[in-house]
């Protein structure tokens, strides 16, 4: 059973990651929003598998990763169920929109930033608890640990306000950065997949 679960969730990680690429190119807020909470509906049993598999003198690093992922999946699932519901239904006042609308770049926003550079600390996390013994764990422990860089974008870069509402191909830049964190995320589930194959 432990085993199905890890292979199950890195599957849906896999499959909600590229649905919220496709969503994103068709320039489908509610269903890139949709697909993102099943990124982090995923993604808390895919790093918690990591934490039960990992030998007992990396254990520790196994529960941090797990700590980030709920803290990162919290903040996602508050963010995006907000938006599909609360903002999609419309009738908010402008000062209600600023806060909340994740297209303003405001509160929300923020959350959305600070839960991504969580979940990239519990990738990396979840990296230094793999023991290498194929390729695929070679490539997936690589991965894992450089994604958790991105915490220092996604935490910074919001006190510096540099996201603004009327950014000059601000839409453009958001996408394309997403695309690529998407191409960049897909390998990791297929691989975490792989990798609790073996187990």
């Amino acid at each position: 059973m432990n085993r199905k679960i890890a292979k199950l969730s890195s599957l849906v990680n896999v499959f909600a990651v590229f649905s919220f690429a496709l969503a994103m190119l068709a320039g489908s807020d509610f269903f890139s929003y949709f697909s993102a909470i099943f990124i982090a509906f995923s993604f808390v049993p895919m790093i918690s598998s990591f934490c039960f598999f990992a030998k007992s003198e990396v254990r520790l690093a196994g529960y941090v990763s797990v700590g980030f992922a709920i803290v990162y999946s919290a903040l996602i699932l508050l963010v995006y169920y907000a938006q599909i519901t609360t903002v999609h239904a419309g009738g908010l006042s402008h000062e209600a929109l600023t806060l909340l609308d994740f297209q303003q770049f405001g509160l929300f926003f923020n959350y959305d930033m600070l839960g991504y550079g969580l979940m990239s600390l519990a990738t990396f996390f979840a990296g230094l608890t793999l023991t290498v013994q194929s390729k695929v764990d070679k490539w997936l422990k690589a991965m894992l640990l450089v994604h958790g860089i991105f915490f220092v974008s996604c935490f910074f870069m919001p006190m510096f306000g540099l996201f603004k509402p009327d950014m000059a191909g601000g839409d453009w830049i958001g996408i394309a950065v997403l695309l690529v964190w998407s191409l960049y995320f897909i390998p990791i589930g297929v691989l975490s997949f792989k990798h609790f194959s073996r187990i």
